[in-house]
């Protein structure tokens, strides 16, 4: 988080370099004049002192600047000048999106199942004061509260919630978290689980669970399936004992059916043909069936 920007500004170094060319002129080209020496030794000066007040801040950062030791003022992005030797930039901030990645090893769920969970925390820095001021290292901070959410949160979930509730567990750590670290001047954006694994026992165990889960439905669903067969062949039932000609009519059916296709032969018994009664259903559907209108003669 602290890191001295005063050898990586161009803009300073540039200044200090004309600084001392000047001086070397004035020193070299001139009279040995005292006027002279003095302007040469405040050039000088001058060029040592510009890389120690002249800073200049990216876009996405914030100095945070010191003087005496009490906080006078966060500065950036930009140029901007400090007064050497009084003040100094404690820290320089990055106010990007940032992410940090976080784990926890064994942590045991509600129903005392080992897990190893791998997780990223996305967060941003909001108020650059209080990120210096209140905290040593908000890194490091960050992925101690992240990891000590995670298994506060494992080990009030059940192992089946944490695999089928993932997004749900993505936003009680990320309340969680933001909750934990608000006074820092940091804010969380999303935090999102990674991976979730098991012991390789307790997966086929689950394997076989999720397997007789499966054959339970399956069994269900045909169990319903044959009720439903059910009922419809009750319903015919009671029609077809309603109307014996409908019955008749069916078996028939059935029988054209089943020789419609070549070089099938069917043996029945006489009592079954007698029983079909094949002159008493046409006699019937000739009855039901009304008569054709005969044509009008033509005049």
């Amino acid at each position: 988080m602290n890191r001295y920007r005063g050898a990586g500004n161009r803009l300073a170094a540039f200044l200090s370099f004309v600084a001392f060319v000047l001086a070397a002129i004035v020193f070299v080209a001139g009279p040995r004049e005292p006027l002279n020496v003095t302007a040469a030794l405040v050039l000088i000066v001058i060029g040592l002192l510009i890389p120690q007040s002249l800073m200049m801040a990216n876009q996405w950062e914030r100095g945070v600047v010191l003087r005496m030791g009490r906080l006078d003022a966060v500065k950036g992005p930009g140029v901007f000048w400090i007064i050497p030797i009084l003040d100094r930039v404690a820290a320089w901030l990055d106010q990007r999106i940032q992410t940090t990645e976080f784990n926890a090893e064994q942590a045991l769920s509600k129903d005392t199942v080992p897990v190893n969970i791998d997780a990223v925390v996305f967060w941003q820095i909001h108020d650059a004061e209080r990120a210096a001021l209140e905290i040593a290292d908000y890194r490091s901070g960050i992925e101690r509260v992240a990891q000590t959410s995670l298994r506060e949160m494992v080990g009030s979930s059940l192992l089946s919630s944490l695999l089928s509730e993932r997004k749900h567990g993505d936003e009680v750590l990320r309340d969680e978290i933001a909750r934990k670290i608000s006074d820092w001047g940091i804010s969380v954006i999303s935090v999102e689980i990674r991976d979730i694994s098991v012991p390789p026992a307790l997966q086929d165990a689950m394997s076989r669970q999720a397997q007789a889960e499966r054959e339970r439905h399956a069994r269900v669903l045909l169990g319903q399936a044959e009720q439903e067969v059910a009922s419809k062949f009750v319903e015919a039932a009671e029609i077809y004992a309603k109307s014996p000609a409908a019955l008749q009519l069916r078996a028939m059916n059935i029988i054209y059916e089943t020789t419609k296709e070549r070089g099938v032969t069917i043996l029945m018994p006489s009592a079954m043909v007698d029983a079909m009664n094949p002159g008493g259903v046409l006699g019937l559907t000739t009855l039901a069936t009304p008569p054709a209108t005969p044509p009008k003669p033509v005049a």
